[in-house]
């Protein structure tokens, strides 16, 4: 780990212009994915702004009947939160797939929708990687990419975006609030916040620099049945394959959206509509323009299945 300097912000706005006057500057809270990323040197901040206590840890109801989730909520405390659990269930499965407990306790609500790539040829500093290097080029699309995204991806990156909470938001069409340096603040649809790779891999949200996330707000319940299925190499502690977050209505409408195929939690009109029809119909909604290589085409079929056993669930309850 590379020397670094280090304070903590009074204000969220403080923060945010902290960052911003400072090139090389991060924020930290939690610390679960930055500081593993700058252990292994793959990143190497100059300067740490610590937005640990600042006053962004509670969840409070909105005036449209939903729920706002400070930026510092932590995962633990977000997925045992009991309105979370009754009305926006996909949430509380979502963040209990991932990780661990001792992760959980740590993770923040705004770090989580910030995590990096796991993909192996990003962690390796050896290996050209466009996202951690931008122009060495991306090893991952001649090498081994049987856990890459399928759909979504460019010529320049095929990594997937790795996490399972902002998987399950995208379903529920979360919007994230942030502010900046002058201490404007903003709100961001989750269907925006992540961006695809296209020619520039490195830039993995609409985040100007210092641009501080504050909360995440959550619409009014939609009902229907919650479901998270998750399909992995291992039973615990390991990123999806395939995840499946839908909201399934009594008349087999619904929501839908699929993680671990992507470099964003995927979700599109069609993929909705396609509900009522059956997990063939879905899948082929959302995979539209899929382009898999030899190591995952795989993850075509066990999308289709992971949406299927997402919909008896749902039925079924």
């Amino acid at each position: 780990m590379k020397p670094f300097s280090y304070e903590r912000a009074a204000t969220p706005a403080a923060a945010a212009a902290a960052v911003a006057g400072r090139p090389g500057a991060r924020f930290i809270a939690g610390g679960t994915n930055l500081l593993d990323l700058m252990k292994l040197e793959i990143e190497a901040p100059a300067h740490l702004v610590d937005i640990g206590g600042l006053d962004l840890d509670r969840i409070e109801p909105t005036d449209d009947g939903g729920l706002r989730i400070g930026a510092l909520v932590s995962n633990t405390a977000l997925a045992s939160d009991a309105r979370i659990r009754r009305d926006y269930g996909v949430i509380s499965r979502a963040i209990v797939a991932g990780a661990s407990g001792q992760l959980r306790n740590k993770a923040s609500t705004a770090g989580n929708l910030l995590q990096r790539t796991r993909c192996p040829y990003f962690y390796d500093t050896n290996q050209a990687c466009n996202k951690r290097r931008p122009g060495s080029g991306c090893a991952a699309l001649g090498g081994y990419s049987r856990q890459l995204a399928i759909i979504g991806t460019s010529e320049a990156c095929i990594a997937t975006y790795p996490g399972d909470m902002a998987v399950a938001m995208r379903v529920l069409d979360a919007r994230i609030e942030t502010v900046d340096a002058a201490a404007k603040t903003r709100t961001i649809g989750i269907e925006d916040f992540h961006v695809l790779p296209g020619k520039t891999p490195h830039v993995e949200t609409v985040l100007a620099p210092g641009e501080l996330i504050t909360a995440v707000t959550l619409p009014k319940p939609l009902g229907g049945t919650h479901v998270y299925q998750k399909v992995r190499d291992r039973a615990s502690y390991a990123f999806a394959l395939v995840s499946v977050a839908a909201v399934i209505q009594r008349d087999g409408s619904g929501r839908v959206a699929i993680g671990g195929i992507a470099p964003k939690p995927w979700r599109n009109a069609a993929g909705d509509a396609a509900l009522p029809n059956g997990e063939k119909a879905v899948a082929a909604a959302l995979l539209a323009g899929a382009k898999p290589t030899k190591d995952n085409e795989f993850k075509l079929l066990l999308t289709e299945r992971a949406i299927g056993a997402a919909l008896s669930k749902g039925r079924a309850s």
